[in-house]
């Protein structure tokens, strides 16, 4: 059976953000606003989207 998908988008831009979280979003392989990845619903995935919470949307695929 094929693992759970999650797609994440980025909708605030990381300016003005704690570097750690820059690093957290850049993690999660985001760029630039509204770029969205799909990504395995993993609970390291899941720990480092609520880390970024206020910055992302996640939706199933």
């Amino acid at each position: 059976m094929a693992q759970k998908q999650i797609k994440v988008t980025l909708v605030r831009s990381v300016i003005g953000t704690k570097q750690d979280h820059r690093d957290t979003v850049r993690g999660l392989g985001l760029r630039r606003v509204n770029s969205t990845k799909v990504l395995v619903d993993s609970p390291e995935v899941r720990g480092m989207i609520r880390k970024v919470d206020y910055l992302v949307t996640v939706s199933d695929v």
